[in-house]
């Protein structure tokens, strides 16, 4: 993401780039003399024929690793590289804009405006900005019950990360002498953040779901401002206390929702990536905190004299009550905690659950998965009779990679229980917490964090733990304190249904073996320079994609097998060095960051769909959708890269990986889904021209992009795509 200044109240801090660990534990933990075989095969590691995975679809089938179908091939023509202000997808493809930016989701809110004189308020029941990760829950024919199986009605939820401000207001945010003088204005941009539920029907011409019904009973927002419930083992914490909740089991709002994740109960995960940037501390709040509290603060980037995105608690309410402005403000003010919000940051950071069946329900914080920046939580493959297991990223330079086992095994007969938190309950409120080791040799091991376990105790020398609330509320702490590898700002995950292995994004990192930035490791193995235009990058520019499978092929396993899939590089770029991967002008492509497997009742399941979010690469195109044959781990060999040795998958050459999508100026491509059968592909365009200065809001002719109006005057609008391939064929096949 861009880096905007924090001081300014008209900016906003969205970098997943900062970096604060500062932990002096080792990239890699130890040198091992066994090497990765690299003739291993994949084993089922079934034991019981009892088992069964449950699929997005909420139907059972085998969990044996399998092959890809025979004559597996990406069937459309690579689209080219393009800085044009468009969306380019392959020919034979057509592409519909649905829920931008603004659309009302009911209908007694007015349409969008286009000229940001739309109300606060009516942003609690418009579409919000920053549309970011998805997923879509089957409805069926008649909108009475769930179907998970039905690809022509269904419900969208969907992740709105943060907000492009100077086009939220007509001109641009109001600010006087610092402070933001329209409230009204900093409502609008909290209730522009959050998830969205809306429902899809067919449209006009087609018979899938290519339009939104604003009439839906399922329709929903879930902004900053809305009650979510604290639950888990830090529910109740004192930690958690705040004026808005004395006795620490609830908090006001969701922010930053970047990644996602699902239940195969039904139920949508959002998750909190950089929340902690939109709190303020005073210049002086140190001398108020304990020096364990100044750590924590610290790590999470939450120092004294953060100003706070967008200045949000520079607004004087006409209510001395009204807390949603101050309630960002995490200075202690107070004799207590109960008297003020110095403890709001330790309510953000975590998982939150969503039935989005249910418009009534309070969605649920689930803090067993623990606080950090979540960039989402993906599932391992669902079997019966086995924990459930979820990946999870936290993205900033140097962090790690999680896992999460719970102690509940899968019980068929909860999947169709209609008070779906409350199954939530039983599966993500306990269970263990693992943190990633890559090792030197190929292999890794999951790393429990547990009080009292690897010196996680009040004896620790990085932070004093007292319990396992403790541990979860810090577990960026703990992660350091255990050695766990530093990596290239974890993004995206996905699970390969196919055969179990688990991929994960790494963007970038500009401090890879930069100055005094972490040296370059086998896991994180390159650090070179990089020209664009006149200005030299340097660090792991274009970012790469690790993947790793589970001992035995079980997600639960604490020991794994890594290499590393592909390299983002420019085509012209060393191979020996940098386009380690062989990418060429059909597939070549900079920081990648979301990633996707099509879902596994259909026939695309084997594909890996991969979404870019850059900045290095952008003076020679926008941000891409690509689409990969994946392989598996062990299919590529050794390599050295400037005396580092690594693991590298196959070469990706145009048979098996190919761009699908460019899109607009200024945009990210992320959030990826489908319907199950695989028929459409939903896809989000996040922030189009968001590069425009809001001194330009009165000159449309020099707004970065207009997408997607087109038209040469509209502002520009996050918006979902719906793609369809014109024969109603799979996608991509």
């Amino acid at each position: 993401m861009n880096d905007f200044s924090n001081s300014q109240l008209t900016a906003h801090r969205h970098d997943d780039d900062v970096c604060t660990n500062e932990s002096n534990n080792p990239t890699l933990q130890s040198m091992v003399d066994a090497r990765l075989s690299r003739r291993e095969v994949l084993v089922g590691g079934l034991g019981a024929a009892a088992a069964f995975t449950v699929g997005s679809s909420g139907l059972l089938a085998s969990p044996e690793a399998q092959a890809l179908p025979s004559g597996f091939t990406l069937n459309f023509n690579p689209v080219a590289k393009s800085l044009e202000d468009v969306v380019t997808v392959p020919e034979g493809y057509t592409v519909t804009v649905l829920s931008p930016l603004g659309e009302a989701l009911n209908t007694s809110t007015p349409a969008w405006a286009g000229d940001g004189s739309e109300t606060g308020d009516s942003y609690a029941f418009r579409a919000g900005d920053h549309h970011d990760g998805m997923y879509y829950f089957g409805l069926s024919s008649d909108g009475s019950r769930p179907d998970p199986s039905n690809s022509r009605r269904g419900l969208l939820c969907r992740n709105h990360e943060n907000i492009t401000q100077p086009f939220l207001h007509a001109n641009g945010a109001t600010v006087v002498g610092g402070v933001r003088t329209v409230a009204d204005e900093v409502v609008k941009e909290m209730n522009a953040h959050g998830v969205s539920v809306v429902e899809l029907v067919a449209g006009p011409s087609r018979a899938v779901p290519v339009a939104t019904n604003p009439s839906s009973r399922f329709n929903r927002r879930i902004t900053s401002l809305t009650d979510i419930e604290m639950s888990g083992p830090v529910r109740g914490d004192a930690q958690l206390v705040t004026r808005y909740s004395p006795d620490g089991t609830r908090t006001r709002g969701t922010i930053n929702n970047c990644a996602n994740g699902f239940t195969p109960w039904g139920t949508y995960l959002t998750c909190e990536e950089n929340w902690a940037f939109y709190f303020r501390r005073s210049g002086t709040d140190n001398a108020n905190r304990s020096p364990a509290e100044v750590t924590a603060l610290n790590r999470y980037g939450i120092t004294q004299g953060s100003a706070g995105n967008y200045g949000w608690t520079t607004v004087v309410p006409s209510d001395a009550s009204d807390t949603r402005f101050s309630r960002w403000d995490a200075t202690v003010a107070g004799s207590t905690a109960a008297e003020d919000f110095r403890n709001a940051p330790n309510t953000f950071g975590w998982v939150v659950e969503i039935d989005p069946y249910n418009p009534q329900s309070t969605p649920r914080k689930r803090t067993a998965m623990a606080r950090f920046f979540h960039e989402g939580a993906w599932p391992a493959n669902f079997v019966v009779g086995r924990p459930l297991v979820y990946y999870m990223g936290c993205d900033s330079r140097g962090e790690y990679i999680y896992k999460f086992v719970s102690k509940a095994v899968l019980d068929p007969r909860d999947l169709n229980n209609a008070d779906r938190l409350a199954v939530g309950d039983k599966y993500l409120d306990n269970g263990t917490l693992y943190v990633a080791r890559f090792d030197a040799d190929g292999s890794g091991t999951w790393v429990p964090l547990q009080f009292g376990v690897n010196g996680l105790d009040a004896n620790n020398a990085i932070y004093p733990f007292s319990s396992q609330a403790d541990v979860l509320l810090h577990a960026r702490l703990a992660a350091d304190s255990v050695g766990a590898t530093k990596m290239d700002r974890p993004e995206w995950g996905a699970v390969n249904r196919l055969n179990g292995e688990v991929y994960f994004t790494l963007t970038n990192n500009s401090a890879r073996g930069v100055g005094t930035g972490p040296a370059v490791d086998a896991a994180n193995p390159r650090s070179y320079a990089d020209q664009k235009g006149a200005t030299t990058q340097r660090g792991n520019v274009n970012g790469h994609i690790i993947r790793f499978r589970e001992a035995g092929n079980r997600s639960a396993a604490t020991t794994f097998k890594w290499d590393i899939f592909g390299f983002g590089a420019q085509a012209d770029a060393d191979p020996a060095t940098v386009n380690v991967s062989g990418l060429t002008d059909v597939n070549d492509l900079s920081s990648p960051d979301g990633l996707w497997f099509g879902r596994d009742s259909n026939a695309s399941n084997g594909l890996l769909w991969i979404q870019t979010d850059d900045g290095a690469y952008t003076d020679v195109t926008n941000c891409m959708l690509l689409a990969a044959v994946p392989g598996s781990v062990g299919d590529g060999g050794v390599t050295t890269i400037n005396g580092q040795t690594t693991y590298v998958g196959a070469k990706a050459s145009a048979s098996r990986m190919r761009r699908f999508l460019v899109g607009p100026k200024g945009c990210e491509l992320t959030g990826l889904d489908s319907t199950p059968d695989g028929r459409v592909l939903f896809v989000n365009i996040q922030h189009p021209g968001e590069n425009t200065p809001a001194a330009l809001l009165g000159n449309p002719a020099a707004y970065e992009s207009h997408w997607p109006a087109n038209d040469g005057v509209s502002r520009p609008r996050s918006a979902t795509l719906a793609i369809v391939k014109n024969d109603f064929g799979v996608i991509g096949l």
